[in-house]
């Protein structure tokens, strides 16, 4: 599996806002439900916004599964520290992205488990 996303169109109008709109749907509070709204409306019209909404959207739902799976740890107090590490991590993941998306470009977030394609 090659770890490049494929070349993408240079995007125009309103392409870029989707795109940051789905990185940082973590501020706006609205995690899985942008992304997958802006995967689906855009993914027939848009190479660059749909593959930006859909490496959104695996990295939530990817951090969902991991938050789900640090709650029985911390009964051990080792969730805590993980469940923190993976708040910082989306915070600042999710920034790079964006910062990614507003050159042109899609990031691949490491980590990222590939359920959307």
């Amino acid at each position: 599996m090659d770890a490049t996303p494929p070349p993408l169109a240079p995007p125009g109008g309103n392409e870029k806002i989707w795109a940051l709109l789905s990185h940082l749907s973590t501020f706006i509070g609205l995690p899985f439900l942008l992304p997958l709204v802006v995967y689906l409306a855009m993914k027939g019209d848009s190479a660059y916004v749909a593959s930006n909404a859909r490496e959104a959207l695996n990295f939530h739902l990817s951090l969902l599964i991991y938050a789900l799976c640090c709650i029985p740890l911390t009964f051990i107090l080792i969730g805590v520290p993980l469940l923190l590490g993976i708040g910082l991590a989306s915070l600042v993941l999710a920034i790079v992205a964006a910062i990614k998306a507003s050159e042109g470009g899609c990031y691949r977030y490491p980590l990222t488990l590939r359920l959307v394609n």
